[in-house]
């Protein structure tokens, strides 16, 4: 994620060159082939996208009776993708330089000397938590995938009904039927990369560390935790919400961006609640979250919201403002309803820490489940994304899911007749 403040004068210029990256019937969406930066061409990148930080609620920061603080508008690029960010970077310095160049010459400190990854990568800010829905799950297999099911759905016979002998001959035949795809390169099914060792060895130092430093804490914590439940219902009995409902024209501009895909963007820029104790617990409560991303909610699940792609929180303006990002599946309404009736704990947690958030008791209750309130907030705190990418349009997670149980079935050594026959219903 590179945060980089905009050149005074400059942003009109910016949103200029932006507009020419995205597809000229699609408000917000790129075109994976511009001539500026061709997302297309990068295999690894599941998702990007460039948000000019524009925050219409720095005024809200007046509710805790503090004046208010004007920051520069920031431009923002960030993505999803396989492997270490710092090879996609590069690759996309080697490749699209000049685009790049064109881009971020609009921001401070750049200019025609400048080395394009290395000032890159001293803008990547660190991503306080991070969620991906599937760890493995690479732009390469998804399409493989993507392509599998297509071409086997067009195969498999759809009439009459078939004996036990028979489920299993048409499965031979689907079998057969890749085997000749694949070998004259009409179809590809890569098989899986191992792990690296590297990553292995870190996954787990983070599976152990964090529990461990949890135990050796434990005397400790037992201690303040009266201390810090009683600061917590005093900020939280005296903390002013403030949800006033939207502008029906920011509305507007972000409806004109959504539901071009089956799947969406969310974007959203709120300032950070004043005072060490709402800040501290902040950052407690987000190490967490990244814990329990990384180690628990990595295979398809956060809680029990089965429609995000890729999620992130990070602090920016040290710590004093933070930017939440999202890819998720389906319409907005219905994204914001899947938290509130399953999650809402975990907004609060996570969000209550914010300037004007609805009130919250013991942290996790309340707060979100006052719908209208939520739904105002966040819609206040949503921003426009100026160019959005995505790897695999047109699918949706249950679809990858999907293709992958295609996958492995064609690949299973011996399945039963039942298993045959719950397979072919996927086609």
């Amino acid at each position: 994620m590179v945060v980089a403040p905009i050149a005074t004068g400059r942003e009109p210029a910016l949103r200029a060159l932006l507009d020419t990256i995205n597809a000229p019937a699609q408000p917000g969406m790129a075109d994976p082939h511009n001539a500026l930066l061709p997302f297309g061409e990068f295999d690894r990148v599941h998702f990007a996208r460039f948000v000019v930080l524009q925050d219409e609620t720095l005024g809200d920061i007046a509710v805790h009776g503090l004046a208010f603080r004007n920051y520069p508008k920031h431009l923002v690029f960030m993505g999803d993708c396989d492997g270490p960010s710092r090879e996609l970077l590069a690759d996309m310095v080697h490749r699209a330089g000049a685009g790049l160049r064109k881009i971020f010459a609009h921001c401070v400190s750049f200019d025609e000397r400048s080395d394009v990854l290395a000032w890159l990568c001293a803008h990547d800010v660190p991503v306080a938590t991070n969620y991906v829905n599937w760890v493995g799950r690479t732009v390469r297999q998804v399409r493989e995938e993507s392509a599998l099911q297509r071409a086997l759905s067009a195969k498999v016979p759809r009439t009459g009904t078939l004996s036990d002998a028979g489920v299993q001959r048409v499965r031979r035949e689907l079998i057969d039927y890749v085997n000749a795809e694949v070998q004259e390169g009409r179809l590809s099914l890569t098989p899986e990369a191992p792990t690296p060792w590297a990553w292995q060895i870190k996954n787990a130092f983070n599976a152990i560390s964090i529990p461990l430093i949890g135990v050796m804490a434990l005397p400790l914590t037992i201690v303040l935790l009266p201390l810090v439940l009683i600061l917590l219902r005093r900020h939280e009995k005296t903390d002013p919400e403030f949800c006033p409902r939207p502008g029906a024209d920011a509305l507007q501009a972000l409806k004109r961006l959504e539901d071009h895909d089956v799947t969406n963007q969310f974007s959203a820029l709120g300032s950070v609640k004043p005072g060490w104790f709402r800040r501290w617990l902040l950052n407690l409560v987000l190490c967490l979250a990244d814990y329990v991303c990384r180690q628990v909610a990595n295979r398809g699940h956060l809680g029990r919201v089965q429609t995000i792609h890729f999620a992130r929180w990070v602090f920016i303006d040290n710590h004093r403002r933070m930017v939440f990002a999202s890819n998720y599946d389906g319409h907005h309404e219905a994204y914001m309803d899947d938290f509130v009736n399953k999650v809402a704990w975990g907004l609060n947690a996570t969000f209550s820490h914010g300037v004007g958030w609805p009130r919250t008791d013991w942290l996790i209750k309340r707060g979100a489940r006052r719908e209208l309130k939520f739904k105002y907030f966040q819609r206040r705190h949503h921003i426009p994304s100026q160019v959005w990418y995505k790897a695999y349009p047109g699918l949706a997670l249950t679809d990858l899911h999907r293709n992958h149980k295609i996958r492995e079935g064609l690949e299973s050594t011996s399945m039963s007749n039942d298993e045959v026959l719950c397979w072919l219903k996927l086609l």
